[in-house]
Formats: C-alpha cells, sequence, structure tokens
C-alpha cells in the first residue's frame, strides 16, 4: 500500500493523497469494499471517489474547519458539482424537471421512488441547486457510513443517514429532505417501478411532528436507465436477513429521463402517520401512472430522447 500511495503521489503530485488514503484505507474495509463493489455500480463509485478526493484537497489547500455541510465554504465545490452532474443530466439522458413552482419555499420531505440508482432524483438536486442556490439534504441507508473513499463527497452533498429527530431538528431550520421510503430493498427488487415501502412510515412521523408538508417526485424511466440482474428468492431472503445480497447491476444507458414534482401533501393535524403515509404513496403512485408507461422498455426510453412532441399530460 506504501508502495502504490508513493506512485500515484508521484503521478498527480499531490502532497495530500497519502495522508487521504490513510485516513480511508483500512485493511478490514477490505471485505466490505468487495461485497460493495458486487452490488453497486463501480463506475458511480470510482467518480464518487474523485470528487470525495477533490473536496478533501479542496478543504486542506484552504483550511477550512468541520462546519457542517451546509456551511458557505463548500458554496463553490458544491456548485462545480451541480454544474457537472447538470450537465451530465443534459447531454446523456436529455433531463428536464417539470413542477418546480410545486416546492416550498420553506421546509418540507421529498418523498421518491429508489430505481436501481437513485439517478433521476440526482440530477433533480444538482439542478435544484442550481436554480436556487439551495441544498437539499437527502437521507441514505446506513450503508454510506463505511462506504471507504465517499465520506467526503457524503458530508458536503448532506448524504446522510438521519435519525428522526436529526429530520425533525432539520425541518425547524427550513430545509429540504429527500427520502426514498423503499430504500435498498425497492431498489434491488421493485418489479416494473413497484412501490416497496411495506410499514414504514418514519417518515411521515417526521412530518407530522415538524408540521411540514411532504412533496412526491418521480423520474420517467429511471428504471431504465440501470437494471438488474439475479433476483431470485434467494437474494431477497439474503437482503432481508444481513441487508446485503448479490445482485448483478448493469446499464447506465442514455435514456430520457424526466422528473415530475407533485403537488405537495400539506400537514393536517387531524391524520395519523399511518394515514399520511398511505397519502403521500397513493400521490407518488398517481404520479407514476401519469407519467410512466407499463412495462418500462429500454428502447422505447432511449427513442423518447427525440419525441420532440412530448406532452406531460
Amino acid at each position: 500500500m506504501s508502495w502504490f500511495t508513493q506512485m500515484l503521489q508521484n503521478l498527480i503530485s499531490f502532497p495530500y493523497l497519502e495522508e487521504y488514503l490513510s485516513s480511508v484505507v483500512h485493511p478490514w474495509w477490505f471485505r466490505k469494499l468487495l461485497i460493495l463493489l458486487c452490488s453497486l455500480m463501480i463506475d458511480i463509485y470510482l467518480v464518487g471517489c474523485a470528487c470525495s478526493f477533490g473536496l478533501y484537497v479542496y478543504m486542506k489547500m484552504n483550511k477550512h474547519q468541520e462546519t457542517g455541510p451546509d456551511s458557505k465554504i463548500w458554496k463553490k465545490p458544491r456548485k462545480f458539482i451541480a454544474h457537472i452532474a447538470d450537465i451530465y443530466g443534459k447531454i446523456w439522458h436529455g433531463y428536464e424537471v417539470t413542477g418546480m413552482e410545486h416546492l416550498p419555499k420553506g421546509p418540507g420531505i421529498i418523498i421518491y421512488h429508489h430505481g436501481v440508482a437513485p439517478l433521476g432524483y440526482a440530477l433533480f438536486v444538482a439542478r435544484h441547486f442550481l436554480e436556487t442556490g439551495r441544498l437539499c439534504f437527502s437521507l441514505i441507508h446506513r450503508l454510506g457510513d463505511w462506504i471507504p473513499g465517499l465520506q467526503m463527497f457524503f458530508y458536503v452533498s448532506a448524504l446522510k443517514f438521519y435519525k428522526k429527530a436529526e429530520i425533525v431538528e432539520m425541518m425547524k431550520k427550513g430545509h429540504l429532505l429527500g427520502i426514498a421510503p423503499g430504500g435498498g430493498r425497492e431498489a434491488l427488487f421493485s418489479h416494473d417501478y413497484d412501490i416497496m415501502w411495506g410499514k414504514r412510515t418514519g417518515f411521515a412521523q417526521a412530518a407530522l411532528e415538524a408540521k411540514v408538508p411532504i412533496i412526491p417526485i418521480f423520474t420517467q424511466n429511471s428504471c431504465e436507465a440501470y437494471r438488474t440482474i439475479g433476483k431470485t428468492r434467494l437474494s431477497k431472503w439474503l437482503y432481508d436477513k444481513i441487508r446485503c445480497t448479490f445482485i448483478l447491476i448493469y446499464g447506465g444507458f442514455p435514456v430520457k429521463l424526466r422528473t415530475f414534482i407533485g403537488e405537495p401533501i400539506p400537514y393536517d393535524p387531524n391524520i395519523t402517520a399511518v394515514e399520511l403515509a398511505q397519502r403521500a404513496k397513493i400521490a407518488l403512485e398517481n404520479l407514476r401512472d401519469k407519467h410512466q408507461k407499463r412495462p418500462g422498455n429500454i428502447l422505447r426510453a432511449l427513442s423518447e430522447r427525440f419525441d420532440k412532441h412530448y406532452k406531460a399530460n
């Protein structure tokens, strides 16, 4: 590892490389990294690592302290990353957003369907930041706490496994937070845009406690950009038992992506978390049924890149 570090340092001449690698590479992480690379997209992982290293260098060169992801010191690198993501979305997916006017000026919880890769949501966050300058926080799986090489990128992008108390406090500060209630199970085992929330109502309970609206969003063709091979009873059983499984992910297809933002579900003190979660699920399903042709088809999603007469209705 010392030889490898020295070779890379000589190649790119960054004095912070050895310090950075020593902070993210530990012997016990190699086993978990192997599991990660078997179940996630390697190309996305490597891009994230490159961004994380660049942010680390930026922090060291500017002598920044740990002041929180919403600090103004991260505005320039965050804007740069958002521009790169938005350019990628425009060129590779012809990305569009409809319904920005439905987003509240104040706090709110955004819910979305978790495709194999939450690409549509990520492009939405970048576009929203460029248009409004407002950071959208995002809830991720506990897995993010130990993925080597991505911690700095997650930190600056406000990606974290937030507890309910943290979410409520975040809402009091006026922030937006994105949540995919279906999580990893929906990403890996959802069939044809099925909403797989089970009995999860935590996001609804947090919205009620913080007295904020819930905003559903749906990205058309999100399940056609990346797909999986290996959905079996055994792989699902493994995921349910140990929250880890081996499923091959392929794709990166330049399909048309459009994100539709639905009307907010306002705070109502007279309903329960279960009722609010059900209402949010129905709102998301209505967006899906209105804007997504099912069953999904990669060739059709590709051809929509050239459809100049598409209408949202």
